[in-house]
């Protein structure tokens, strides 16, 4: 069985060299929409075989196994005339049998496009895809990792790594939200799928009969906004043996007036890590109530959550400092959650757990809607032992969240936990960002350390002035006797 990373690797070696995909966003766009229809094809050989009514959705002359899985078949300038003239533009607009698949591979292909510009570079990027059998559980396994880590690599592409976060922190969410069979699990800023391929198989280890399996196929959506994280998305999820991903929209969820929002639209469980840091375009926020007005992307993500939850649903999300101790809106926002849900529970993750991408300080917020909270236990996530902080080679493992899955039903304080009343909280004006009271506060520092500091620190700058005047001075003489 050939080594799927060593494939990867390959591929992107051979793309390296095409001056079209001149960057990782490039290569990676191109590789989404390949794997997508070698994934489908795959796909749809299996239900050939069980079904002896499958049609496909594709005409014939479109389908992967058709013009791509020949090794020897078209290559050079019919290939790139091919995937130009003929394929995309076909799959950007196509129509007919096939229901929501339909409708899914046309979303798919809406924002696609063929940045490679050699058709010979591109037979032999088709040829290696081949050596991948999507129907092979080692295959498609191993390809799970693969997937992972080319979704790390793209975090280096600019802002790409916006939408990744790290699996043990899915994993660990997905695991204390604890979506049951029968719930609805939402998330309205999917990504490429990591909380609902991670809800997904949580579920599944639920699942005893067909119908289960059945109900595992439809009990979930995701909205997400850009068009190459939401191609991966539904490849993650065909990955994951969802037959019709088609739940999952690619859409700005936050453009959506928050009225329209219907109760039938609720559901039981969402878990997302919504985008922090940064800000909606003009206009969104007028899609929201008057007092929850704001530009910043995380606190109307959390105003819209609050909203979607059914009475009694259940939310774990991802929310940096910021949201925790802000003013102004931000107060109103965490009045209304800690009114209208119980705030139950907030992990306090250490520096660097999205390191390199943001430093952002990160929190895990963890409520049920329908009762007030009373009080708020926290949670300080240590390092591992020996650690100062987590980088690309070394990220949080789930392991280091079993203390505090041991802790969850049976809660005591500790080092690491502690609880704080609402009536404390409301009279700190709904500040959330409270400190470990079990850690010694190091205070500003010993004055007799930081006085010797701060003269050296001034008799520095008064030197460094001094520097600037005189040089200033001989540059504006030699000038005035240049000009004499």
């Amino acid at each position: 069985m050939p080594n799927v990373s060593n494939l990867v690797k390959s591929i992107q070696d051979i793309m390296r060299k095409d001056a079209g995909t001149y960057g990782d966003a490039q290569r990676l766009e191109q590789l989404g929409w390949m794997f997508f229809l070698k994934i489908f094809d795959d796909r749809e050989k299996e239900l050939e075989l069980l079904r002896d009514d499958y049609k496909s959705p594709l005409p014939n002359h479109l389908r992967w196994c058709n013009w791509a899985a020949d090794d020897e078949g078209i290559t050079g300038d019919e290939l790139l005339d091919f995937v130009n003239i003929t394929l995309l533009p076909r799959l950007k607009v196509l129509t007919g049998g096939g229901g929501r698949i339909t409708g899914l591979i046309r979303m798919a292909f809406e924002d696609a496009n063929n940045y490679m510009k050699n058709g010979t570079l591109m037979r032999q990027v088709i040829n290696k895809i081949n050596g991948i059998d999507f129907n092979a559980s080692d295959d498609r396994h191993m390809f799970g990792d693969i997937y992972e880590k080319i979704l790390k690599d793209l975090q280096s592409a600019g802002n790409a790594g916006e939408f990744y976060t790290p699996r043990a922190v899915t994993q660990f969410i997905v695991d204390q939200v604890n979506p049951c069979l029968g719930e609805t699990v939402l998330d309205p800023a999917c990504g490429t799928g990591g909380f609902l391929t991670c809800a997904i198989e949580h579920l599944r280890k639920q699942a005893r009969t067909e119908a289960d399996e059945q109900a595992i196929q439809d009990c979930f959506s995701g909205i997400e906004k850009k068009h190459l994280p939401h191609v991966l998305c539904m490849t993650n999820l065909m990955l994951h043996g969802i037959d019709v991903p088609a739940n999952v929209r690619h859409d700005n969820t936050l453009a959506r007036p928050l009225r329209d929002w219907s109760p039938k639209e609720r559901v039981d469980c969402i878990v997302t890590n919504p985008p922090f840091g940064g800000m909606e375009e003009d206009g969104i926020e007028a899609n929201f109530p008057a007092e929850f007005r704001t530009r910043e992307t995380a606190d109307l993500f959390l105003v819209l959550i609050m909203k979607l939850l059914k009475p009694g649903g259940r939310a774990g999300l991802v929310l940096p400092d910021g949201t925790l101790f802000g003013e102004g809106v931000k107060t109103r926002i965490k009045e209304a959650l800690l009114n209208d849900c119980n705030l139950h529970t907030i992990v306090r993750l250490p520096n660097g757990v999205f390191n390199p991408y943001t430093g952002i300080r990160t929190n895990l917020l963890f409520f049920t809607k329908g009762q007030p909270t009373t009080e708020v236990w926290y949670y300080e996530h240590p390092y591992p032992a020996g650690a100062k902080s987590y980088n690309k080679g070394k990220p949080i493992r789930i392991e280091e969240f079993e203390p505090e899955k041991a802790w969850w039903n049976n809660r005591v304080e500790s080092e690491q936990a502690w609880r704080v009343p609402i009536e404390l909280i409301k009279a700190g004006n709904y500040n959330l960002d409270l400190k470990n009271p079990h850690r010694p506060d190091e205070g500003p520092g010993d004055v007799d350390h930081l006085l010797p500091e701060y003269e050296s620190l001034l008799a520095q700058i008064a030197e460094t002035r001094a520097t600037l005047k005189r040089e200033l001075h001989h540059a504006l003489t030699q000038r005035a006797g240049n000009d004499a």
